[in-house]
């Protein structure tokens, strides 16, 4: 069986949801197909910044939100460490059931093919999916929105992937592991750790109240290439928990996260379009996503529907080609280009260095750091950021920006 459409997306997650609903919302004809059904459960948790949402007029999805958010980036030894940074910006998780069905009934009576697919060809104006089911489905341009791992998009070979790995808990326990109504971004404090522990890629904890005497708490390292094991970040949520006399009573629900934080840009010449973690739309500096799939998702979607118009038909290469020049415009190759730059020298802080880069880092204006995680800065203005920083930085964060850690 041969079927063919305008658009094709494969996958069943918050990426491909996002630009299957936009390009329903543009009147193109649309398949999708994945291995699972679109309805089955996400099961991460996603936040965001407050304000991000708002500003597209969603903040109905948040299924959380803490106006006392706060990180630590003392050592926990002092009266310093024990002081909170408060960032004064109200920080959200989305309610993913909210998400997904929200995205859903936008995508109308579409129906999701639930099937594998195992190869891709071009046919000149007509790209075909073929399944291990035997079946084939021709588009005039296909989106893989099948998430980091797909193996269909070309990108660049530039050594080891960096991945952000995490490990928490949704429970309750002995005592508040954090305050009441409280959002902890990053707690870097490491007077849980021995200093051979100490030596070892860092990581900090994330948590939050969830009323109701539940807790979220998380152990989260940076970008590790290898990544730090779940069984480590375990260890350490557990001995960090232990030296602030908190015990774990019940658990609720166990959260494995695992993705890359440096994938290289793919190949934008290939005539397969991605979106979301296959495209690289990872954010190298936050780790965040959602956020850019829905502000990214229209100006895609509207861009793909004219040039699907334009007379006489424009083959599937030539439609891809289109596709990635919105979704990786110069500018934003320059931005993702700026914060890989300053990943590779996160990457090469110890602990201490990554306490104080970050306790500088949001002595920043609010809007500058929450643009700098969200990506929404214009360029120039994130180049002042940047330079901004580097001024208020020690002379050892300085030297270590300029030319890595090790080399200072």
């Amino acid at each position: 069986m041969t079927s063919r459409t305008d658009v094709l997306v494969m996958g069943a997650g918050p990426a491909a949801l996002c630009i299957v609903a936009e390009l329903v919302e543009q009147g193109l004809a649309v398949t999708a197909l994945a291995s699972h059904t679109p309805e089955q459960p996400w099961p991460n948790t996603y936040g965001i910044w407050a304000e991000e949402l708002e500003s597209l007029g969603m903040a109905s999805l948040l299924g959380q939100r803490w106006t006392n958010t706060v990180s630590y980036f003392g050592d926990g030894d002092n009266e310093e460490g024990l002081a909170p940074i408060q960032h004064h910006f109200d920080y959200g998780l989305f309610d993913p059931a909210a998400l997904q069905d929200s995205l859903l009934s936008r995508c109308g009576e579409l129906s999701w093919n639930v099937e594998t697919a195992v190869s891709i060809k071009v046919l000149g104006r007509d790209t075909e999916v073929l399944c291990h089911s035997g079946n084939a489905y021709r588009a005039r341009v296909v989106i893989d929105a099948s998430g980091h791992r797909s193996r269909f998009i070309r990108r660049p070979d530039h050594g080891p992937v960096a991945e952000q790995a995490a490990y928490g808990v949704v429970g309750r326990f002995s005592s508040s592991p954090v305050e009441s109504g409280q959002f902890v971004l990053m707690d870097f404090r490491p007077d849980h750790l021995s200093d051979e522990q100490r030596e070892k890629p860092p990581s900090f904890l994330y948590a939050m109240d969830f009323g109701e005497g539940i807790f979220f708490v998380e152990e989260t390292s940076l970008a590790c290439a290898p990544p730090l094991s779940w069984s480590e970040l375990r260890e350490r949520l557990h001995a960090r928990l232990s030296h602030r006399g908190v015990e774990i009573k019940e658990v609720i629900h166990e959260e494995y996260c695992l993705f890359p934080m440096n994938l290289p840009l793919p190949d934008r010449r290939q005539p397969l379009l991605a979106f979301g973690g296959a495209a690289s739309m990872v954010h190298p500096a936050s780790g965040y996503m959602v956020g850019a799939l829905l502000r990214r998702a229209p100006a895609l979607a509207k861009h793909l529907a004219m040039a699907l118009a334009v007379e006489p038909p424009l083959d599937s290469s030539a439609l891809a080609r289109e596709g990635w020049q919105v979704l990786w415009s110069p500018e934003l190759v320059q931005r993702h280009r700026l914060y890989q730059f300053g990943l590779r020298r996160l990457m090469s802080f110890d602990e201490a260095r990554l306490r104080s880069f970050f306790a500088t880092f949001f002595r920043l204006p609010r809007e500058d750091w929450a643009g700098f995680l969200a990506n929404t800065l214009p360029l120039p203005r994130l180049l002042m950021v940047m330079l901004r920083l580097f001024l208020l930085s020690s002379w050892e964060i300085r030297l270590g920006m300029l030319f890595g850690a090790s080399s200072t």
